[in-house]
């Protein structure tokens, strides 16, 4: 009987990371032969520190799920922040992947990488003809850098050294294991935190960022995992087949948008607010409009399952289990 791979999840206590755990456990893979380490005991962005990980524990796949994340506050606040550590952890991570003989890597990026005012739905091969949003640029830069270092690592040891490193650009995504901090959270766990205070405060209305007009595509976390490991088990040959070495990523996303005050409209109906809900103009509203076009991934043989009604549900009962009894 072949052994199981063993399996290093970096960013483990994460949404995403914690999600592709719980995909591999789902699908029969032992939890002796998945590999983690919390921030404390291991630091991403110190080399030497990442290399001797590698090479005691010497994994053979990794999911690269690590990253300073954000929503616009946070973006505008720590720029500095968000280009350098995700610059040091990937580099390090898929360096030392590479010097310790791991043959198959999946990086984890983000939708954000494509031009602000790119055709809709956005395709991968949009990448890089326009300027990004410049609200999360510091990030979107260190993400695209992600995607650059496993194409050129494939292209210079793929056939001397059997390197397959892949990466997969999620859309918005949200679900159990996310961050609800008051201002540095992404659009969906901020609203649920707002709602949900709102309706414990008795507040008579709530004011959202922005318009409301700017259409996000959201994706639950679970899918995003299941999608993970899709694509990490994709046979070589296919993988290849439907991408290319100097455009080597694959979206992942739900094929459906909503506007900002549609999602707010649904998370009031989650948490059971019934007040009013206003819009702020004087705020940024990000991209107009942010959908992918999940066509490759999709003849690949992966489609989401997860709907938004369910996958909030899902989200504010993670919410209340965790976050609600928390400043």
């Amino acid at each position: 009987m072949t052994q199981h791979p063993k399996i290093y999840v970096a960013g483990h206590r994460g949404m995403v990371g914690s999600a592709i755990v719980r995909q591999l456990l789902a699908q029969g893979h032992p939890a002796d032969r998945i590999i983690t380490r919390t921030r404390t005991e291991l630091d991403l962005t110190n080399q030497a520190n990442v290399f001797a990980f590698f090479a005691d524990e010497k994994p053979d796949e990794v999911y690269l799920a690590a990253a300073k994340v954000g929503g616009i506050h946070a973006n505008k606040t720590y720029p500095a922040e968000f280009i350098y550590d995700n610059l040091m952890v990937q580099a390090n991570v898929i360096h030392a992947a590479f010097v310790s003989g791991v043959k198959k890597l999946l990086f984890l990026g983000s939708s954000c990488i494509y031009p602000k005012l790119a055709p809709q739905p956005l395709r991968e091969d949009a990448l890089l003809t326009g300027p990004l949003e410049p609200t999360n640029e510091p990030y979107a830069i260190a993400k695209i850098a992600g995607i650059k270092l496993c194409e050129n690592y494939n292209r210079q040891y793929g056939l001397s050294h059997g390197v397959d490193y892949r990466s997969v650009m999620p859309t918005n995504l949200y679900g159990p294991g996310d961050n609800y901090h008051p201002e540095n959270s992404h659009v969906i766990p901020a609203l649920i935190r707002r709602f949900h205070e709102a309706k414990v405060n008795r507040s008579p209305s709530v004011t959202i960022w922005g318009t409301g007009t700017p259409k996000r595509e959201f994706l639950y976390v679970d899918d995003m995992a299941t999608a993970s490991v899709h694509v990490m088990n994709l046979p070589q040959a296919i993988y290849a087949q439907h991408t290319q070495p100097m455009l080597g990523h694959i979206n992942v996303g739900c094929g459906q948008d909503v506007s900002i005050r549609e999602v707010s409209e649904a998370v009031a109906r989650t948490v059971g607010y019934t007040g009013e809900i206003h819009t702020d103009p004087t705020k940024p509203d990000g991209t107009p409009r942010k959908l992918i076009d999940s066509t490759l991934l999709n003849a690949l043989g992966w489609k989401a399952q997860v709907g938004l009604d369910a996958g909030l549900k899902a989200a504010y009962e993670d919410f209340l289990k965790k976050y609600a009894t928390q400043d």
